[in-house]
């Protein structure tokens, strides 16, 4: 019984000291892996809001792991550093910050079509029918033409078609601005994008138009019936078109 008496202190003692052993290297590894040293993405520049991202505005940091954001871009192989690509900023960023996956967007309609505007040019959205937007993409180039009854020397009315602007940039197609999608986003936008149709025959064209551009692509949209012609890929040429006519399809 004495014996017995003993083991059971002993016993306790040991697993005491095993507890504190365990707790003692848990709290060793946390401290030991709070400061090994991580590789995150940070602002190369300061990057106010709505800045399409590129990997020219970021670069890689080393940084003790225990002051890595929680939901910060980390490097682990290079071509991680190409995830920001065409995302955008939804908040300013300053030179050096982390970049964070709650501080980026999407390029889409959540961005505003503004990120997507050239300079000096203007973003005019064009209705079009569902079935043919389908065949354009963000980028691609287009010329406009317009169909309308033209008064005639005689007073008599003919239909007339005219091209009115040439080698047009196209900058979105309805929600789609050349955000880059994985598999499962590109089949989830598909089907939202099919109920929207369900319910609409139209969706919108968004184009990069000068000022004066605009001011006639609104004045055609009045006046006649617009359509969209696509070009052939790296065809920018601009060529004297006159107005057709049945009279010089004929002649």
């Amino acid at each position: 019984m004495e014996k017995k008496g003993m083991l059971v202190p002993v016993l306790l003692a040991l697993a005491a000291a095993g507890i504190y052993w365990w707790v003692l290297t848990s709290k060793e590894r946390t401290l030991s892996a709070q400061h090994e040293s991580a590789t995150v993405l940070v602002a190369r520049f300061d990057l106010p809001v709505r800045t399409i991202m590129n990997v020219d505005l970021v670069e890689t940091r080393e940084i003790p792991r225990m002051y890595l954001e929680q939901d910060a871009y980390e490097v682990k192989s290079q071509s991680d550093i190409k995830l920001v690509t065409n995302l955008v900023t939804s908040i300013r960023i300053p030179k050096g910050n982390q970049i964070t996956q709650s501080a980026l967007v999407s390029l889409s309609p959540e961005a505003g079509l503004s990120v997507k505007v050239p300079p000096g040019y203007r973003g005019c959205v064009l209705p079009l029918e569902s079935d043919l937007l389908r065949l354009i993409k963000p980028g691609d180039r287009v010329d406009i033409l317009v169909s309308f009854d033209a008064v005639m020397g005689d007073n008599r009315k003919e239909k007339v078609t005219a091209t009115i602007l040439q080698n047009v940039l196209v900058l979105g197609v309805g929600s789609n601005l050349g955000q880059g999608l994985s598999v499962s986003q590109a089949k989830t936008k598909a089907a939202a994008e099919a109920a929207d149709q369900a319910f609409s025959e139209k969706a919108a064209l968004s184009l990069a138009l000068n000022p004066t551009e605009a001011q006639y692509l609104s004045l055609s949209m009045l006046q006649g019936t617009v359509s969209v012609i696509v070009r052939g890929l790296g065809d920018v040429e601009l060529h004297p078109m006159p107005i057709a006519s049945f009279k010089s399809l004929i002649h």
